[in-house]
């Protein structure tokens, strides 16, 4: 197969995986992952590779409501993480994504086999954050929405927490220029800070980000989760 073909499997891959998740995010049900096993994976290689572009936020249903996952979903999140650590040169966003998942895990009480009590406490560096730009923040923690989930205490959620008016700018941003992928995952960041812009209409932007770009199953995703923990009255 080539690579526009491998290409075009991994993004419907990741657009089911999404899909699963909104729709558990709305009904307050379990992921399911229908249909994301190509026919041409008998190896579920594409499931893998997509629920590694998801990343966390494939369990966000069990975490926010909670419920425990269907075993087949836990599986292969499981099998994910430990079939790509990041290398130590990897890029940051990596690194904070695997964090993410492994942390996941452990809020969920179902660490890997053989992880010690602080596996899953270590985190990567978040440096690199500190002295972002308001523009590369908000990419970047768009990047990470997986991140933003209530109760979490990180590095990367502390330098979040005390930028709301740069996230809030980049969001303003992010839709001026149509990005609906950056606004939504800004958006959810926003969801859960203190110190938000009252002019900022957040509730506003995100219903227009929805209509604009909620065919993209990861632009929902993430509206719907910003929906669901404004519901719950959740701060990070």
């Amino acid at each position: 197969m080539d690579q526009s073909g491998t290409s075009a499997l991994l993004q419907g891959a990741v657009q089911d995986i999404a899909s699963d998740v909104v729709s558990a995010l709305r009904g307050g049900d379990h992921v399911r992952m229908s249909g994301t096993r190509a026919v041409d994976d008998p190896e579920g290689q594409f499931a893998l590779a997509a629920v590694r572009v998801v990343g966390a936020d494939l369990l966000l249903p069990h975490v926010l409501f909670p419920t425990p996952p269907a075993s087949d979903v836990l599986t292969v999140f499981r099998q994910t993480v430990e079939a790509s650590p990041p290398r130590a040169d990897a890029a940051p966003t990596v690194q904070w994504s695997h964090w993410a998942m492994r942390r996941t895990l452990l809020r969920l009480d179902a660490p890997l086999a053989g992880a010690s009590a602080g596996d899953g406490d270590t985190e990567p560096d978040a440096a690199w954050l500190d002295a972002a730009t308001w523009q590369v923040l908000t990419h970047q923690l768009a990047v990470l929405a997986p991140l933003a989930v209530p109760g979490e205490d990180s590095a990367a959620v502390r330098v979040a927490r005390g930028r709301p008016v740069d996230l809030a700018r980049g969001f303003v941003r992010a839709v001026r220029r149509r990005d609906w992928q950056q606004a939504a995952g800004a958006g959810r960041w926003l969801t859960l800070m203190e110190g938000v812009p009252d002019t900022l209409g957040l509730e506003a932007g995100l219903d227009f980000v929805e209509l604009m770009g909620g065919k993209d199953p990861r632009v929902a995703l993430q509206v719907q989760a910003a929906r669901v923990m404004r519901a719950a009255g959740a701060l990070v």
